[in-house]
């Protein structure tokens, strides 16, 4: 299998399933002499980690990141980082019931189609899982540029969005409830949407805002490796992940030059931000701000119609512990991502 690998200077590759001994991963280009706060890169993963409120599932992992190589007396060498997060509350019956079947939506089928084989516990090589090896790599990146700042929030659940521009929000409040969005009174909607939905054997999507500020001139290139180009690859991928915008957006598209061009101040810096501080592929200073689009979760605790391995059709219902919107722990993974884009750009 290829494509675990991720970054060009800064490269973090991954390896595990989600009901092996372990997830990890490699972070290989980090700069020598950077002194590592560890109590941060376990706080990030804390943050993704699931079981963590009611409003996710409760599958119980402390996700302890362990490091392996690549650090001594607490600062990076330069050498490759290795690292392992031990899996510990694995239920690998509650599967026992796809061996045979598809999920629809989900990455089962199209794994048997193109491998032959297919770890059916938790989805394997496909759970969101390894999604905690990037929060890790991200947490570490971080450190790397820390003059930049990366924010990321829950910005819709369903049909339940916040009605306000980033500015205008309060960035403290986002982890003070367990969806992840700095307004309370939409927080309480979604959470209580989301509980209606989990109630119902169901799931529901939605979206996280990323604002990226303190960013300096001249990330990213003109042609092909251009910054949005970076940070849409980053997120598109992410599990669940269907769409992603920057700045203006689809909404850019329905604008007329007049209207949607940013004019300069005396300083370089702009009097609007439809460009959402990239221009040309390469950063300008400005505050990066983008959306990313989260599908439900695939495995539903509904009975719904599907097919087996021999192409029959047969009736399947979801077990096990999933999440009813995966967007909560998702804005750490957000972070994350970013954050190993804009290390990997600003390495020379």
């Amino acid at each position: 299998m290829a494509g675990n690998s991720f970054g060009k200077k800064l490269i973090l590759t991954t390896f595990g399933e989600s009901h092996g001994e372990a997830i990890g991963g490699i972070l290989d280009g980090c700069p020598p002499g950077i002194q590592l706060d560890f109590e941060a890169i376990q706080y990030q993963l804390s943050r993704r980690k699931p079981g963590q409120s009611s409003i996710v599932t409760q599958r119980k992992e402390e996700d302890e990141v362990q490091f392996l190589s690549g650090i001594f007396e607490g600062k990076t060498t330069g050498m490759p980082i290795g690292f392992i997060i031990k899996n510990e509350d694995q239920k690998s019956a509650d599967y026992d019931h796809i061996k045979n079947v598809f999920r629809p939506s989900h990455a089962d089928f199209v794994y048997e189609k193109k491998y032959g084989i297919r770890d059916y516990r938790g989805g394997g090589r496909s759970s969101a899982r390894e999604t905690a090896c990037r929060v890790v790599g991200g947490a570490i990146a971080r450190q790397i540029i820390s003059e930049i700042k990366i924010t990321a929030f829950v910005s819709s659940v369903g049909e339940i969005f916040i009605d306000k521009p980033y500015q205008a929000l309060d960035f403290s409040k986002i982890e003070s409830n367990p969806v992840r969005c700095p307004d309370a009174n939409t927080a309480e909607k979604m959470i209580q949407y989301i509980k209606e939905i989990k109630k119902d054997g169901d799931t529901v999507g939605g979206t996280i805002t990323c604002v990226i500020q303190n960013v300096p001139i001249g990330l990213g290139e003109p042609v092909f490796d251009k910054l949005h180009a970076e940070l849409g690859k980053a997120m598109l991928s992410i599990n669940a992940v269907k769409g992603f915008e920057y700045g203006s957006g689809f909404c850019g598209a329905r604008m007329k030059g007049s209207e949607h061009n940013d004019l300069y101040n005396e300083d370089g810096t702009t009097k609007t931000n439809l460009s959402g501080g990239i221009q040309g592929g390469i950063s300008n200073g400005m505050d990066i701000y983008f959306r990313v689009a989260f599908k439900p979760v695939a495995t539903i605790l509904r009975k719904q119609e599907t097919i087996d391995k021999q192409g029959s059709m047969v009736e399947m219902q979801g077990k096990g512990r999933h999440d009813p919107c995966v967007v909560p722990r998702a804005v750490p993974i957000v972070e994350a991502m970013a954050a190993l884009v804009l290390a990997d750009l600003s390495i020379i």
